[in-house]
C-alpha cells in the first residue's frame, strides 16, 4: 500500500525569524522516521566534503529561500493532484499494489527525487527546496518525480530490477531498458502514450525528428560507453544540447518489446534476454 507522508503544515517550525535552524530539522526529520537524520545529515557530509561546495554559501540560501516562497503553493497543488487515489489508479492499470512510502519533505538538498529504503521500508523523497530551486513545481514536473520513481519501484517489487553484467554494454541497455519501463509505466498513469514530462521548449517534436540517429549514436557508443562519459541519461549531460533522450530512447524500445509482451512478462526478463531484445530491436530500425 502506498503511504503518502506529507510535512507541508510544518515547514515553519524549521526557521527562527526566516532561517533555517538545523537543530529544529533534526527533530522534524526524526519525527518522520526515528533517527533517520544521519542518512540525509550523512549524504550532505559526503557532497561537502569533495570540495565543491560549501555549507554557508551553497547551500543554506537554498533552505532559507523555502522560508515563505511563492511557489509552495503550486509545489503542494501539484503533489496533492497525483497523489490523490494514487493506490486505486495504480490497482486499476497494473492490478497491483505498491508498498511504498511518499514523503514531502524539507531535506539539506539531498535531492528533488530521492528513492532508497528506510527500515526495511522502500521509500520516494520528495525534497521540497530542490525542487524549488530547480523550480520544478508544475504538474508535468511531479510526474516525474513521483510516477517514473513508482515505475522503478514496480520494476523492483514485481520484477527483476536490481541485475549487473560483467559486459558493460549490456549494462548500458539494461539502463535503457528501466528507465524506459519507468517512462511506460508514468505515460500509463497518466494516460497518455506519447506523454513525456521532460518535453518542454520542443524536446520531443526534436527526439522524434531525430530518432534515428539518437539510435545509432546510442549503439556506436555502446563499446565504450560509461557512467560517467554518456550523453543520455540526466539533465547533467547534453546529446546535440538536448538533455535525457535516453530516457526518450527507452521508450521507445519498452514501447515496442510490448507489442510482443505484457509489461509483466517485461519486468521479469533478464539482463541477457533484454540485451537480445535490443539486437532485435536496433536490426529492425537500421
Amino acid at each position: 500500500m502506498i503511504k503518502i507522508i506529507d510535512t507541508y503544515s510544518q515547514i515553519e517550525i524549521l526557521f527562527d525569524n526566516g532561517n533555517f535552524d538545523i537543530e529544529k530539522w533534526e527533530l522534524y526529520i526524526n519525527s518522520i522516521y526515528d533517527k533517520s537524520a544521519s542518512i540525509f545529515k550523512d549524504d550532505l557530509r559526503d557532497c561537502l566534503d569533495n570540495g565543491n561546495y560549501v555549507y554557508e554559501k551553497d547551500i543554506l540560501p537554498i533552505l532559507n529561500a523555502v522560508y515563505k516562497n511563492p511557489q509552495l503553493e503550486t509545489l503542494y497543488s501539484s503533489f496533492c493532484d497525483i497523489t490523490d487515489c494514487l493506490n486505486e489508479k495504480i490497482l486499476d492499470r497494473f492490478e497491483c499494489e505498491l508498498n511504498v512510502d511518499i514523503v514531502l519533505y524539507v531535506g539539506l538538498c539531498n535531492a528533488a527525487g530521492w528513492v532508497t529504503t528506510i527500515n526495511g521500508r522502500d521509500v520516494v523523497l520528495l525534497g521540497i527546496e530542490k525542487i524549488l530551486e530547480l523550480n520544478w513545481c508544475d504538474l508535468s514536473s511531479m510526474y516525474g518525480l513521483v510516477y517514473h520513481e513508482l515505475g522503478h519501484i514496480y520494476h523492483k517489487q514485481y520484477g527483476m530490477f536490481h541485475q549487473l553484467s560483467d559486459n558493460n554494454a549490456r549494462n548500458c541497455v539494461w539502463q535503457l531498458f528501466t528507465e524506459g519501463i519507468a517512462m511506460c509505466f508514468e505515460q500509463a498513469l497518466v494516460n497518455d502514450s506519447n506523454y513525456y514530462h521532460q518535453n518542454k521548449d520542443g524536446w520531443l517534436e526534436w527526439c522524434n525528428n531525430h530518432y534515428e540517429q539518437i539510435l545509432a549514436d546510442f549503439h556506436s557508443d555502446l563499446p565504450t560507453m560509461t557512467k560517467s562519459n554518456q550523453h543520455y541519461f540526466g539533465d547533467w549531460v547534453s546529446y546535440h544540447g538536448k538533455g535525457d533522450v535516453g530516457y526518450y530512447l527507452g521508450t521507445r524500445f519498452v514501447q515496442q518489446l510490448c507489442g510482443k509482451y505484457a509489461i509483466e512478462q517485461l519486468i521479469r526478463m533478464d539482463i541477457d534476454d533484454i540485451y537480445q531484445e535490443y539486437l532485435g530491436f536496433i536490426e529492425v530500425q537500421s
